[in-house]
């Protein structure tokens, strides 16, 4: 006869099995098997692990109700179940729907929270909690690959798409939802004013002149309700809203002329918010301002203009000088007059000139006393 000898520690336990069928469980202690003609197998288990991973779960759970009542939690979930497994308190792993375990009894203690799935989507706010922050728990936290987790900013709010389906508008704060059985997705829309540029459009104007342009529009939801009436009708407003400010903007260039932009920047625009706004109106958009920020010219057209306008200042520059050179002549003729008139005038205007005379001359020799200089350098006739 064979006999054999197996201890199981304080923090194990022992699954016995006879030609690989199951037996029964060892408690802690030595045990003397008496195996006879058949092969004794013995599998130790660690209470530290309490997950019980083997091939004859499925058979002690049907089979062996009163060993898995004395021996093990017993965890059966649901098509529409989902479980919070707890260790000591501690939540460690969450468990998808049709979940069948079975986890040692012992040295931990092992509690599962099953939660119905089927009402909501979304996790209520206790167990929403207590998934939070993963990253600053001591042990990772498993299976949160089921759950779709949300952080919603203050100026903003987040639509939720159920199975391809808008369901909500969720407001600031921590959101929560089961993947399970659904597909769940989020997105994040601001709230705020926002800025929307439309750049390098090419664009020809009435006499044929091509223009490249850069228009910047700020613009918002009208409010919260509205988010939901734009993605009902759109899939991607900020997209509609920029297709409809290229419409405008090719509208404003199209029919004027170069020169009409050119003396004219504003009137691009306040066409496009003319044109714009009316489109708005029925999806919750709100335009704030449009402005142009560039308009820029080939370069043959530059060089055209640099030349007008280089020919138009001297031209400017040429009427200002005639204007210049006739109010001196003018001015000349009633000096002219005021001396004939005056004798006295006329001697200090000689002696003016001779002033302006003796100032560029470094020697001078005077014969006949300084009447005879006068009447020898100035005369007027």
């Amino acid at each position: 006869m064979k006999i054999k000898r197996v201890t199981v520690k304080k923090n194990e336990r022992g699954l016995l099995l006879r030609n690989g069928d199951f037996e029964r469980v060892l408690q802690p202690g030595t045990h003397w098997l008496f195996a006879g003609l058949d092969e004794l197998k013995v599998e130790l288990f660690n209470l530290g692990a309490p997950a019980f991973v083997h091939p004859l779960t499925d058979y002690l759970m049907a089979h062996e109700p009163e060993v898995v009542d004395a021996e093990f939690t017993r965890v059966e979930l649901g098509e529409h179940q989902v479980g919070l497994r707890a260790e000591n308190g501690v939540l460690v792993e969450l468990l998808p729907p049709g979940t069948r375990r079975l986890y040692w009894r012992g040295f931990v203690d092992v509690q599962v929270e099953v939660i119905d799935i089927r009402e909501s989507a979304e996790l209520p706010a206790a167990a929403a909690a207590r998934l939070a922050q993963p990253q600053l728990r001591p042990r990772t936290l498993t299976g949160l690959a089921g759950v779709l987790q949300v952080e919603v900013p203050e100026h903003g709010a987040a639509l939720l798409r159920v199975d391809g389906k808008v369901e909500r508008l969720l407001e600031p704060g921590a959101h929560a939802f089961w993947k399970f059985g659904r597909n769940v997705a989020v997105e994040l829309v601001d709230l705020r004013l926002q800025a929307l540029e439309v750049t390098g459009q090419e664009i020809l104007t009435r006499d044929k002149v091509a223009l490249r342009l850069n228009l910047s529009a700020n613009w918002r939801y009208a409010s919260p309700a509205d988010v939901l009436r734009a993605f009902e009708q759109l899939s991607k407003p900020a997209d509609h809203l920029y297709r409809e400010l290229q419409f405008g903007l090719r509208a404003a260039v199209g029919t004027r002329t170069l020169d009409e932009l050119l003396e004219n920047k504003s009137v691009i625009d306040e066409v496009v918010t003319a044109h714009v706004v009316p489109k708005l109106a029925g999806f919750g958009l709100q335009l704030d301002g449009v402005g142009v920020k560039d308009i820029v010219l080939p370069g043959e057209m530059k060089t055209i203009l640099a030349q007008v306008v280089e020919a138009g200042k001297a031209a400017e520059a040429n009427v200002i000088r005639r204007r210049e050179e006739t109010a001196a002549t003018r001015a000349l003729l009633n000096t002219a007059k005021v001396m004939e008139d005056n004798p006295v005038a006329l001697r200090l205007k000689e002696l003016e000139t001779l002033e302006r005379v003796a100032e560029r001359i470094d020697k001078i020799s005077v014969f006949g006393g300084l009447d005879q200089v006068l009447n020898g350098l100035v005369k007027l006739r």
